[in-house]
């Protein structure tokens, strides 16, 4: 994807300033800035200190996260998923993500939802998670 440019799918929602795409975030870049309230790139950065206990790649690189939506309150959003329905951290890791981005400076309330629509794959990966777990 070009630099500093949305999906085509997402280019209707920049007003709302949600970055959503057929691809996970992670392949898209940090275009999650909502009119300069709350810088999304710090966002970014905490969604990056969030590790599944069992891979030593961070939940952003592994394209856990789906949508991330910074509400004009500067409330947060995030669609998120995990790598199997049953995964082990289904519980403490959706409450590490609110926690860390909560911490972010000028965040209101963080809602973090779960969806296995689409599923994870490894596809999802970025190619930095890749090279750190030998998949490429």
């Amino acid at each position: 994807m070009v630099e500093g440019k949305l999906p085509s799918e997402s280019k209707n929602l920049e007003n709302s300033n949600q970055v959503t795409a057929s691809e996970p975030l992670s392949q898209m870049g940090p275009e999650i800035n909502a009119n300069g309230s709350v810088d999304g790139n710090l966002i970014v950065v905490a969604l990056k200190n969030c590790y599944d206990p069992e891979v030593p790649v961070n939940i952003y690189d592994l394209g856990l996260i789906y949508t991330v939506d910074i509400k004009p309150s500067n409330d947060v959003a995030i669609q998120m998923t995990l790598t199997a329905p049953n995964c082990p951290a289904a519980q403490s890791l959706p409450a590490d993500v609110q926690q860390k981005v909560e911490a972010v400076e000028g965040v209101g309330s963080v809602d973090v939802s779960i969806t296995f629509d689409p599923p994870w794959t490894p596809d999802h990966m970025n190619e930095a998670a890749k090279l750190t777990l030998n998949i490429l």
